[in-house]
């Protein structure tokens, strides 16, 4: 199944027609007119595009009267996440070692500024006493 789900997104075109079913259900006229100001395909290309992600199980649809109605298949999604999250632990260990990289480098930049604040604070004022200035 997972081969089949990456071909249908692997599409451009179709993974527009997910972006707009994400917004809600829409009948079949409405997306093919979407994806014909987008990209200038024919209603009979939409219709291909989504007999595709049907067939993938990535969309669904109803009959409303003489109207076909498309929405997203929570299933087939879910199908893509969970296969997706096998690939999330080889991620983890790397992205873990970065947060900790950059943690590191913010606590030594604010040890050296809070060390320099302290230095300015201790330092003797090093003008002559004709140098000052009166108050």
């Amino acid at each position: 199944m997972a081969g089949e789900v990456f071909d249908a997104l692997g599409d451009p075109v179709r993974r527009r027609v997910l972006e707009l079913l994400n917004e809600g259900e829409r009948p079949a006229g409405a997306i093919a007119e979407a994806l014909r100001a987008q990209f200038g395909i024919s209603q009979p290309a939409a219709s291909q595009h989504l007999r595709v992600l049907r067939e993938a199980g990535l969309v669904t649809v109803r009959a409303e009267g003489t109207r076909r109605v498309y929405g997203v298949d929570a299933a087939g999604l879910a199908a893509v996440q969970d296969w997706l999250a096998r690939f999330a632990d080889a991620f983890a260990q790397p992205l873990d070692a970065l947060e900790t990289e950059l943690a590191r480098g913010r606590r030594e930049r604010r040890l050296a500024r809070d060390a320099d604040a302290g230095r300015e604070r201790q330092a003797p004022d090093r003008q002559s006493p004709g140098q000052r200035r009166a108050v």
